[in-house]
């Protein structure tokens, strides 16, 4: 709770919020508004999503500074060459 008003914001995964119970709370003002970076479906977010006024909506972006990139960089660096020296990945996401 944030001065009295709940929002949703999610960067991670699209598939962790369920997408029409949110639609359902941010037009009953259940919760006041949200910020994604991220969506169900990444390539064509639901009309009815992107209409309401108390959302934010940017472009998978959330990442998009110098010191994630050189971090993500580091881990997938991590992941290749554990990989390749005895078959196992660190961190596998299915």
């Amino acid at each position: 709770m944030i001065l009295g008003f709940q929002v949703s914001v999610n960067t991670s995964r699209g598939s962790l919020i369920d997408q029409a119970a949110l639609i359902a709370a941010l037009k009953s003002d259940e919760i006041a508004g949200a910020g994604l970076d991220v969506f169900e479906n990444e390539t064509k977010p639901d009309p009815e999503l992107v209409e309401l006024d108390n959302v934010v909506m940017t472009p998978h972006v959330g990442s998009a500074t110098h010191r994630a990139r050189y971090r993500l960089t580091k881990e997938a660096s991590k992941n290749i060459i554990s990989y390749l020296r005895d078959g196992k990945t660190l961190n596998q996401v299915n």
